[in-house]
Parts: structure tokens; C-alpha cells; sequence
């Protein structure tokens, strides 16, 4: 798998220490696109020192339902985030960065360790989602046509429309977790995605929310994000 000019095949190539990112209803997926508006001090410090290094930093949720994370200063973590490569910056001159990160793999937290940084870093492992590292694996299991079909359900019932050309040019693997990433879930449902166990999970658990949002008459979410 590519991402910027890095190539990352195995679990192995990715960094065993990375800064974390905690971001509520945030989901970062293997090759998928993801745009960052980073203006917090402490996350524009995380940034300059991703760029001076293997520019990966990784995308997790706090995890709130842990009795008495709502009000914490730092908020526990989900154990699962997904690691992404900065493959565009752009400084905006006003002390804002605008970034784009490709997710490479998703990751458990082994141990988030202490640091002088501002920001939260981990010591993380990959080994579990190997497949990960693999364009385009579970692709022939995955319902294609019952996926585009459900999208279509919802393009309709919330008067959206869609580049149907590109959607059909996709990959699959590329169509699910961008459809994913772009679902208007919520974060529990969000990281039920992230962790779900392979590309045809996912792609059955998001056709799933879709039907069940819809049944209910959309009041439950909202528009593609």
C-alpha cells in the first residue's frame, strides 16, 4: 500500500510509537481521504513533528463511555484507531494547518505512554489487521450490488445525488470505506465499522445502519458528511 511517497506492505513498517489524534465521530480507513482543519496549539505542535518525521499520526476516538470521561481533562481512548500518513499540508498564514491524511491500517493501543509533548502518543501494534496492508482483500465477498442499492435508498430519501460514474468506477474496497468514513452515524456506530473484522463486515454492518436509519425515517442521523 502507498501513501504519499511511503510504502507500508506489513504491519511491521509502520511506527511502533505514533502521536494520537482523539477525534469524537471521526472515522480514518485504509486508503481512505481524510481532511483536517488543525488549529489547536497542541495539535498544530503534533503536526510539525509528524512532518519532521514519518509524517503518520493516528486517528482515534476518546472514549466517553467510561464512567466520568465526560467531564476528564484527558478522556480514556477506544482501543482501536486507524493509522493515516499526511499526504497533503497547507499552512492558511492565519496559525491554522489544513492536512489530508490516507489511512495505511488500523491499530490496537498496547500502552499510551507518558511524553513531554502536548499531544498523546501510543505504542500500538497492527499485527491483528494485517489484512489491512492488502489493496483490495475481501473484495469478491462483499454484497456490491445490495451496497449501491441501500446508498441509492438513501440518496433518494434525503433528495441527495451523487456521482454515479465514480461510484461505479470505484473499487470496492475504496467505495465501502468511503462510504463509511462519509456515513452521518454516530461514534459508537462509527467504530463499530473501524473494528468491524473484515471489508464484507463492514460493508453488511453500514448497509444495516443504513436500513434501519431509513425505517425509522432518517430521525436518527443525518447527511453525508
Amino acid at each position: 500500500m502507498l501513501a504519499g511517497n511511503a510504502s507500508f506492505d506489513k504491519p511491521a513498517d509502520l511506527p511502533q510509537t505514533i502521536p494520537l489524534f482523539p477525534l469524537m465521530g471521526a472515522l480514518l480507513l485504509p486508503q481512505g481521504q481524510m481532511p483536517l482543519n488543525i488549529f489547536e496549539p497542541r495539535y498544530v505542535a503534533m503536526i510539525d513533528a509528524a512532518l519532521k518525521g514519518d509524517r503518520i499520526i493516528g486517528m482515534i476516538q476518546p472514549d466517553y463511555e467510561v464512567q466520568g470521561a465526560v467531564s476528564a481533562e484527558v478522556p480514556p481512548l477506544r482501543k482501536v484507531g486507524c493509522a493515516g500518513r499526511i499526504v497533503a499540508f497547507q499552512e492558511t498564514g492565519d496559525g491554522r494547518y489544513l492536512v489530508t491524511l490516507t489511512g495505511i491500517a488500523r491499530f490496537d493501543v498496547v500502552e499510551e505512554l507518558e511524553s513531554v509533548t502536548p499531544f498523546r502518543i501510543a505504542s500500538i501494534s497492527a499485527e491483528r489487521f494485517a489484512d489491512d496492508f492488502r489493496p483490495g482483500h475481501g473484495e469478491n465477498q462483499v454484497d456490491r450490488d445490495a451496497l449501491i442499492k441501500t446508498l441509492d435508498d438513501y440518496l433518494t430519501a434525503n433528495d441527495l445525488e451523487a456521482d454515479w460514474e465514480s461510484i461505479r468506477g470505484a473499487g470496492t474496497e475504496v467505495l465501502v470505506n468511503a462510504l463509511s468514513m462519509m456515513s452521518p452515524y454516530g461514534p459508537a456506530e462509527k467504530q463499530m465499522l473501524l473494528e468491524a473484522g473484515d471489508l464484507k463486515a463492514r460493508a453488511d454492518a453500514l448497509v444495516a445502519l443504513t436500513e434501519v436509519h431509513l425505517a425509522r425515517g432518517g430521525e436518527d442521523g443525518g447527511r453525508l458528511q
